[in-house]
């Protein structure tokens, strides 16, 4: 599983938490000599019985539509004759604006000072408590101020905080204001130089690789009520034939944030959805083609000399 994938000291935000292009092509080394590189087309054939799969297969999967992606990522692939499955959310395509999910990392990635930044969005929330049930920052700060796999304690608080602790409105504001603030006023600029357009989906899909559907809004879906979660998969599978410019068939769903419960499932298998890839740590077991597991790329060495670290499935 990629996000961004760049090199983080030559551009404007060195903090946003991605991979840099070296340590991407030391590891495309290393799967090279360690894994088979299929496509998740092959996973559906090998899913259904139709066909099997090469021994030690490997997906690799990119999330979010990210510029990255098409500058960085596609011609590394190509040169190696690897096949990548994408995900890009709706939304910035259409409308050109930053994901809520991006405004918050870039936020992260614009000062070193979580500390301050917590303080900052605390204070930003204070004129919301008349109208919301918000939780006093002492009682907060004891039920989300911990770390997680990738970051400290005040990093994930202000990301939990911004990601799905606070009504949504409340989330929305105060996003808004601190990208504003912090990383840049002018939306739709920043939207054209960080995502890719659909010209630019068009030509990788023609180059071989594999287009899927990442929600209209990077939504949590499995916290959506059914309509809501209908919409999200509707727009996604507009999108996907936008670009394909027919309607999909056997297309692949990347859940964002990994989030899905059992009516997400009957959605977009509803929809023409034969896989789904998640954001649990772990092999993918294709007997449940619709819930696969994921690697991230933090759990892959950078340099093709490394001992396999991680063993015979599909990777992504």
């Amino acid at each position: 599983m990629y996000h961004y994938v760049r090199d983080l000291p030559r551009t404007r935000f060195p903090g946003i938490k991605g991979l840099l292009t070296d340590h991407f092509e030391g590891q495309l080394d290393y799967i090279s000599k360690t894994y088979s590189v299929c496509t998740l087309a092959d996973v559906i054939a090998a899913s259904r019985g139709q066909a099997e799969l090469p021994h030690n297969a490997c997906v690799l999967t990119f999330d979010d539509g990210l510029a990255d992606h098409y500058q960085t990522v596609v011609p590394r692939l190509l040169d190696r004759g690897f096949k990548g499955a994408f995900f890009p959310s709706a939304r910035p395509l259409e409308d050109h604006c930053v994901l809520e999910v991006h405004r918050i990392q870039f936020v992260l990635a614009a000062t070193d000072d979580h500390t301050q930044l917590a303080r900052e969005l605390l204070n930003q929330v204070e004129p919301f408590r008349g109208s919301f049930a918000i939780p006093n920052e002492k009682e907060l700060r004891e039920r989300f101020e911990s770390p997680n796999r990738f970051d400290p304690p005040e990093t994930a608080f202000v990301k939990k905080m911004l990601q799905w602790v606070l009504p949504e409105s409340v989330r929305s504001a105060v996003t808004t204001k601190l990208f504003q603030e912090y990383v840049s006023n002018d939306e739709r600029g920043f939207a054209q130089e960080l995502y890719m357009d659909i010209s630019q989906l068009r030509a990788m899909l023609s180059a071989g690789m594999e287009i899927g559907g990442h929600g209209y809004n990077h939504r949590w879906l499995g916290k959506l009520s059914s309509n809501e979660q209908a919409d999200e998969i509707q727009r996604t599978v507009n999108l996907l034939g936008s670009v394909a410019g027919r309607a999909p068939a056997d297309w692949v769903m990347c859940y964002p944030f990994g989030s899905y419960n059992s009516e997400t499932l009957q959605l977009v298998a509803g929809k023409g959805c034969a896989c789904g890839v998640t954001t649990k740590v772990g092999l993918a077991n294709i007997s449940s083609p619709l819930e696969l597991a994921r690697f991230d790329t933090n759990d892959l060495p950078t340099s093709a000399t490394a001992n396999v670290s991680i063993g015979s499935a599909v990777v992504g």
